[in-house]
């Protein structure tokens, strides 16, 4: 690895598997000093043993106000400081139109959007002028998908932060990106879709296949260090260019 991030420190929320620990791991392998974060503390433990390099897990769910405040805390006493905040942590379940209830609704926007919000203001006070913050809104910020409308509509609101907050921050110069990943090989898409689904995504993808774990950790550490230190406000897609037909 390149150290790309020595000396830096990192948190990323939702990190005990998928997206953000496939991050964390190479956040860590790239120097920086990272905070895990995760709803179920025998995940993180595995999580913890899988990435090595001093990672510390901070057990907590963003929908919850004072497990924030704990876990802010905590990184305020080891590191200090913010210097990178990958905001992943999410939730997801079917909900077709006609049947939504409004537990549904609240559980997905109560994580995906007042979760979000809290996650990144909370860390403000810690993160030093020019920080990163990297915010997980995929393509379904974009695309219809049947009985994920609740879904859907609660990462487009991802999008619209973004655009409003690098406003919001100019004074500070804390960059902002949202990274929109398409259908990801992770436990989570396993539980959603079976393998001929999957083949089926990957068909229909130009590039003919779905996205992995290492695509995603690339671009996110491609938005965490002074190699993006222009880029802000973007949505990118990382999803072989399944958005974009």
């Amino acid at each position: 690895m390149s150290n790309k991030l020595n000396g830096k420190v990192a948190v990323v929320t939702g990190a005990s598997a998928g997206i953000g620990l496939a991050a964390a791991k190479r956040y860590a392998a790239e120097g920086a000093q990272v905070f895990i974060t995760g709803r179920r503390q025998s995940e993180l433990d595995k999580a913890v043993a899988e990435i090595g390099n001093g990672v510390i897990a901070l057990q907590g769910d963003v929908a919850n106000m004072d497990d924030l405040d704990r876990i802010y805390s905590a990184v305020k006493a080891q590191a200090g400081r913010i210097d990178v905040l990958f905001a992943n942590a999410g939730f997801y379940e079917l909900g077709k139109f006609g049947d939504i209830s409004a537990e549904h609704f609240d559980k997905t926007f109560n994580v995906n959007v007042r979760g979000l919000l809290f996650t990144v203001q909370k860390a403000l006070p810690l993160m030093p002028d020019g920080a990163a913050v990297i915010m997980t809104g995929p393509i379904a910020s974009i695309k219809g998908f049947e009985a994920f409308s609740v879904y859907n509509a609660s990462k487009a609101a991802v999008r619209s932060f973004a655009r409003s907050w690098i406003v919001d921050l100019k004074p500070r110069n804390i960059r902002i990106n949202v990274l929109s990943p398409g259908h990801t090989q992770t436990p989570g898409l396993d539980g959603l879709l079976n393998d001929d689904i999957k083949a089926m995504l990957a068909a229909g993808t130009p590039l003919n296949r779905i996205d992995t774990g290492d695509d995603m950790a690339n671009a996110a550490l491609f938005l965490a260090p002074p190699e993006s230190s222009f880029i802000s406000g973007i949505d990118l897609f990382v999803d072989g260019g399944y958005a974009q037909i």
